[in-house]
């Protein structure tokens, strides 16, 4: 089994790279199931427009994060699209579905999106002890497992890699926009990666215009963020997952630089 992860696509010229290059890539990489994290999809948030977009391009599964609730209207699609998750360590009240497990390769695939709490201005449950609790709960209703973890620190992914280490066939982070050179398959089996990185702009500070950026760090006045222009690039990772033993085989980053979107 292959599972093509990508990394946050980010406003206006994300969404372009994706529908340009993700058929492409999935064919080149053999991908069995792709998982977009789309939290950004809008700047902020994301539209169901915007959420059917990314599904045109190629996504299997969308993931969320942070962002999860900027555009109200994604309510009532959370609730109604299985293929579209938020945080599973949100309040258990608030709309949509934190796991969802899916049919690739002949097997039932679980695949978890938490939230880490390390650095972030967020409230949710220990993300350690939801990954628990979700994987012994359905523990008879799933054949492999994969999580991503939305969080800041380097630090809390790291950790949850190795804690879901032998439990999951592959682990990685989403949140920072940066990708990191750390791609490996851990000591138990799981595939890591501490961030897969950004789908956007290339020239930009996280997707913004570098100007702006710049200005808050002096303290100028600025005004709302724009997604800067120019070259883009599409960036995640390729797990290679045994369906016999559940673990990864391989770990491999994807960094698809194109020019303007």
């Amino acid at each position: 089994m292959k599972l093509f992860v990508v990394g946050d696509v980010t406003g206006e010229p994300g969404l372009r790279t994706l529908e340009k290059r993700l058929r492409p890539l999935r064919r080149y990489y053999g991908a069995d199931f792709t998982i977009v994290n789309g939290e950004n999809a809008a700047g902020t948030g994301i539209t169901p427009e915007q959420a059917d977009r990314i599904f045109a391009a190629g996504a299997d599964l969308i993931t969320l994060g942070n962002h999860v609730w900027d555009k109200r209207q994604v309510v009532p699609y959370l609730e109604d699209n299985r293929y579209i998750l938020r945080p599973a360590n949100l309040a258990p009240q608030l709309p949509g579905e934190g796991c969802g497990i899916y049919e690739v390769c002949g097997k039932r695939l679980l695949v978890l999106d938490l939230i880490g709490r390390c650095e972030m201005a967020f409230g949710p449950d220990n993300p350690f002890l939801a990954a628990d609790r979700i994987l012994r709960m359905l523990r008879e209703k799933y054949d492999i497992a994969v999580c991503e973890i939305h969080a800041a620190a380097t630090s809390e992914k790291i950790a949850m890699g190795f804690y879901l280490d032998g439990r999951c066939a592959a682990v990685w982070g989403t949140h920072t926009h940066v990708q990191t050179a750390d791609e490996r398959v851990n000591p138990a089996g799981a595939g890591y990666i501490t961030d897969i990185g950004m789908t956007g702009p290339v020239w930009s500070v996280l997707g913004v215009d570098p100007q702006q950026s710049i200005a808050m760090f002096r303290g100028d006045l600025t005004e709302r963020f724009r997604t800067a222009a120019g070259e883009c690039a599409l960036s995640g990772a390729v797990f290679e997952i045994d369906t016999a033993s559940g673990k990864c085989i391989q770990a491999e980053r994807v960094y698809d630089r194109i020019r303007e979107a």
